[in-house]
């Protein structure tokens, strides 16, 4: 048969494709699967046990005879698109995908990043099937749509736009649809490749991942967008504000006056991140009437022996604090532990008795270097170190009046963003008195808020 011929081309020297011939009831029928896609038990329980017990009528019409939840009759054309995806091929007098997978998944496992005191702890998988069910378990309504669509032009990923119909805004669902569908790219591994076609090109991020299918719920029931992509545990929330860095899963499980002060705390924590650094700098080098007189000489005093200028002596060790955190990321949990205790204490501690740094700067920047860890983000935090460095030079070159010019900048920069056509800072700016109720201050954590610039729909949302 030139048909198999061709196939057999196709796949080379690939020994994963699998190619049977058997005669049934006088007629020849070709079995074409992957074995390492394949579940060879479902083959050969459901699939061949009946095929050698159908009449010829049967085999001729193997769609409504056998008994499997997804039988397809395809084209020639799509032989290979079905093979790859966990399909074996039936070819009688037509060509027949029956799905029989095997599971190459780790399972539904706990939240590894976004951890929570309070609620669920299951996350997304890299199986698509496992994530699209983990959503549709929370939001039982048939608005919930999925439009689907392929990335890449060798691995053919799938990758699914969510919303629900009556909330999420229809130009907003078409705008992101269309931009995923003039990605060009080779093939998509990760979620995090779409992610970078979807964000703009600032430092901060206006696209979020998430593992967690809670907040990938609540995110549609906000008025925004998921993407799922297959073969990667993270879902992408589109479109993504500056305020929702400051917002985790678990405020919504807790009383809201502690919610409000825990992210009154995370914004204390951006700010002392970015300017406890650059403000030390200016008024220990330029301005010193801006502190008391027995706290400068506190101050000084620590610097007395060192010889570095201070700006050098910061520049230092967020260096080593950064090697240290890279360090600690890459290497497994027992080794990771001992460099982190290793660079923490005994090289900081030999450092401050050779002289080369003070044991104030020390503690500046271990201060300055923790409060950005609270947000799990990467971007957030690697752009938080950026406007840090920034601030630093700034504050050696100008003092205070270098800082207060950053920090126009950042303010500007911050101002000047959009995210999908919406404002960044948004509800701040514009500003929508209404819209403020999950900012900083949560009024209520009963009531799911929804932006009247994201939604269609004009209730804001229901107890």
């Amino acid at each position: 048969m030139t048909f198999i011929k061709k196939l057999k081309e196709e796949v080379l020297e690939s020994k994963d494709y699998k190619f049977r011939e058997f005669i049934i009831k006088r007629k020849k029928v070709y079995l074409i699967f992957n074995e390492v896609l394949c579940s060879t038990t479902m083959i050969n329980d459901f699939i061949l046990d009946n095929l050698v017990s159908f009449s010829k009528k049967e085999l001729n019409n193997i769609m409504y005879y056998l008994p499997d939840s997804n039988v397809l009759e395809i084209n020639k054309s799509d032989v290979f698109t079905y093979l790859n995806q966990g399909f074996c091929i039936i070819i009688t007098n037509k060509i027949y995908a029956i799905e029989v997978r095997e599971r190459l998944d780790r399972g539904i496992n706990s939240v590894e990043r976004e951890l929570s005191v309070t609620g669920p702890k299951d996350s997304f998988t890299e199986l698509f099937n496992s994530n699209l069910g983990l959503i549709r378990r929370r939001i039982k309504s048939t608005k919930l749509f999925s439009l689907d669509l392929e990335i890449g032009r060798y691995s053919k990923t799938k990758v699914s736009v969510l919303g629900i119909k009556g909330i999420v805004k229809d130009d907003l669902v078409k705008s992101i649809y269309n931009k995923l569908k003039n990605i060009n790219i080779d093939g998509i591994i990760d979620s995090s490749y779409i992610k970078s076609y979807l964000e703009n090109r600032s430092l901060f991020p206006t696209v979020m991942l998430t593992e967690r299918p809670d907040k990938a719920s609540q995110a549609l029931l906000e008025g925004k967008v998921i993407i799922l992509c297959d073969l990667s545990p993270y879902a992408i929330i589109l479109p993504s504000f500056f305020i929702d860095f400051f917002h985790t899963a678990d405020d919504y499980y807790q009383k809201k006056s502690n919610t409000s002060f825990i992210r009154i705390i995370r914004l204390i924590s951006f700010l002392i991140a970015i300017f406890l650094p650059g403000i030390y700098i200016a008024v220990t080098t330029r301005n010193y009437d801006l502190v008391p007189f027995p706290l400068l000489m506190i101050l000084k005093a620590g610097r007395t022996f060192v010889p570095f200028p201070a700006y050098i002596e910061a520049l230092f060790m967020i260096i080593c604090f950064e090697i240290l955190k890279e360090s600690d990321l890459r290497m497994s949990s027992t080794t990771g532990s001992a460099v982190s205790i290793l660079g923490g204490l005994i090289l900081g501690d030999a450092a401050v008795s050779a002289g080369i740094v003070s044991p104030i700067m020390i503690i500046i920047i271990a201060i300055s270097s923790i409060a950005a860890l609270i947000f799990p983000t990467v971007e957030l935090v690697n752009a938080i170190r950026f406007y840090k460095i920034l601030l630093l030079f700034l504050a050696a070159l100008f003092g205070i009046y270098g800082v207060f010019l950053g920090t126009v900048y950042l303010l500007y920069h911050l101002f000047s963003m959009k995210s999908f056509n919406f404002s960044y800072l948004a509800p701040f700016h514009p500003f929508k008195l209404k819209e403020l109720g999950d900012s900083f201050i949560l009024k209520d954590n009963k009531v799911m808020q929804r932006n009247s610039y994201l939604t269609d729909n004009v209730v804001r949302g229901r107890k």
